[in-house]
Formats: C-alpha cells, sequence, structure tokens
C-alpha cells in the first residue's frame, strides 16, 4: 500500500527538478566566472640559453718568477767558467763594468751569473758579507730613495710582484742588496740604485749557496774590459 505523504514528497521533487532543468536550457551555455579578477597572467617563459663555461674576469696579473723564461744573451745565462783569483771558495765578487757576478768555486772556476747593477751615480764599490737572507722578502724603499721618488710605497710585501724578486742577501749595514727582480730584461744593464739584481731563478740558486757572513767583494766601475772567464759547462 502507498504511503501517501511519501508519494506527496516524490512528486514534488521531480517537479522541482523539472523546473531546473528548463530554467538552465533556457539561459543557455554557461560562462566561466572570473573569481580573481586582479591576478595577471604570467609572461612567457624565455627559451634556455645554451651552457657556457665560466670564465674569471681578466687582470693583470702580477710579474712572477716565470717572467723568467725571458731569453737572455748568451753571456748572461749561468754558467761555469774558469776565473782566475785568489779569493776562498764561496767569495762573491761583483764585477761592476760588465755586470757579472761570480761565485768563487776554487780549483780556478766560478759560477758566473748576468747581473743588473747600480745606474750612473749609484754604483760603489768595496768589501762587504752578507748579513742576513730573506725569501720572497718586503720592501721597505730607504729614506734616501723614497726623497728621489716619492711617489714609491712605503712598504710592499714580499711576493712575485716585488722588486725585491724571489731571494735577497742583505750586504752588511748599508742599504744594499743582492737581491732577484721581476724585470729580467733588466739584467746586464745599469738600472738599480746601488743594489745588484739577477733573475729570480738566478738569485735562487746562488741563495742556496750562499750563508750569513760570505765575503762579497764589489769592484769599482771602470773601463770596460773583456770577459774574464771562458765558459767551461
Amino acid at each position: 500500500m502507498i504511503n501517501l505523504d511519501t508519494f506527496k514528497t516524490y512528486s514534488r521533487a521531480v517537479a522541482f527538478s523539472a523546473v531546473a532543468i528548463s530554467a538552465i536550457a533556457f539561459a543557455g551555455p554557461a560562462k566561466a566566472v572570473q573569481l580573481f579578477p586582479f591576478f595577471q597572467p604570467l609572461p612567457p617563459m624565455a627559451a634556455p640559453q645554451p651552457y657556457q663555461p665560466y670564465q674569471a674576469t681578466p687582470y693583470q696579473a702580477a710579474p712572477s718568477q716565470d717572467q723568467d723564461a725571458v731569453e737572455m744573451p748568451a753571456r748572461f745565462r749561468r754558467q761555469t767558467v774558469s776565473y782566475a783569483t785568489r779569493e776562498a771558495p764561496g767569495t762573491i765578487i761583483i764585477d761592476t763594468p760588465n755586470t757579472y757576478l761570480y761565485y768563487v768555486l776554487g780549483n780556478g772556476q766560478a759560477v758566473r751569473y748576468g747581473i743588473g747593477v747600480g745606474r750612473d751615480g749609484f754604483t760603489w764599490s768595496g768589501v762587504q758579507s752578507v748579513s742576513k737572507k730573506a725569501e720572497w722578502p718586503d720592501w721597505t724603499p730607504p729614506p734616501e730613495m723614497i726623497a728621489r721618488q716619492p711617489y714609491l710605497p712605503r712598504h710592499m710585501a714580499g711576493g712575485p710582484g716585488n722588486p725585491l724578486g724571489a731571494r735577497a742577501m742583505y750586504l752588511g749595514g748599508t742599504i744594499y742588496r743582492i737581491h732577484g727582480t721581476n724585470a729580467p730584461d733588466t739584467i746586464g744593464k745599469h738600472v738599480s740604485s746601488g743594489c745588484i739584481r739577477l733573475t729570480n731563478d738566478d738569485v735562487t740558486d746562488l741563495y742556496s749557496r750562499v750563508n750569513v757572513g760570505t765575503k762579497v767583494i764589489v769592484l769599482p766601475m771602470t773601463e770596460r774590459r773583456a770577459d774574464l772567464g771562458a765558459a767551461t759547462r
């Protein structure tokens, strides 16, 4: 037996559904509603760029020991030569006019190095001894040099760009040194303020042979004479 109340409720639901379907059909196709009108679409993504390996920013490299690879005239290259002297083995003799430094080996031989020496008015002579040795020394220009060249730094830490180069041997209590250079093209020239310079490679070799207390003889600047030594490699 059908329950009258249940039938009435069912009939009303069916009638409501029919009305709703008619209303939707009459209204036509539904339109999309923009819920967030303030939203801006993202710009199109750029195409990926091909991979580029990292490249360091170019810079001016500091002079280094590699610069000793500069082609040197044969006579300025380190070599063992015949050298007659009465000085004891281990003595350093600086031949200022010919821009050579001799390290006496004895038995009539010496190791000869090409050097740079003092320019006109800055050469000197005498006997000194090595009072100190330093690797990659700092450079503090003496007051006399600052007075002549006020643009010089008051102090420069040791390193490849330092004018004293890789090694330095200080001469007594003077301002002079035997040292390396970051400008190997100055070997064989009269360019310094009185110091004796060698290439970094040569000064490193000499440094390994020399002890504190080594005698150093600096010959006076006289008329240039013929080479005293003949290479005997």
